[in-house]
């Protein structure tokens, strides 16, 4: 099982708030209930199901789809 995350766009630095996002989950059926985490929340929950984190890289400005 492999549970892949990244950072919230939306959060600065300093901010009291989970500052990721789990994005997939492949494997064994797993149900969220919250949209953002706290990485020590992540690793918890990772270690408790047996899953690999994966930590995506954030995409840079330049290679970023414009609406």
């Amino acid at each position: 099982m492999k549970i892949y995350v990244r950072e919230r766009q939306k959060v600065g630095d300093g901010v009291e708030q989970p500052k990721y996002r789990m994005v997939a989950v492949t494997g064994d059926q797993i149900q969220i209930e919250v949209p953002h985490f706290r990485k020590f929340e992540i690793e918890q929950i990772g270690k408790d199901v047996g899953a690999e984190i994966v930590y995506l890289s954030p995409v840079p400005d330049d290679q970023k789809k414009r609406h």
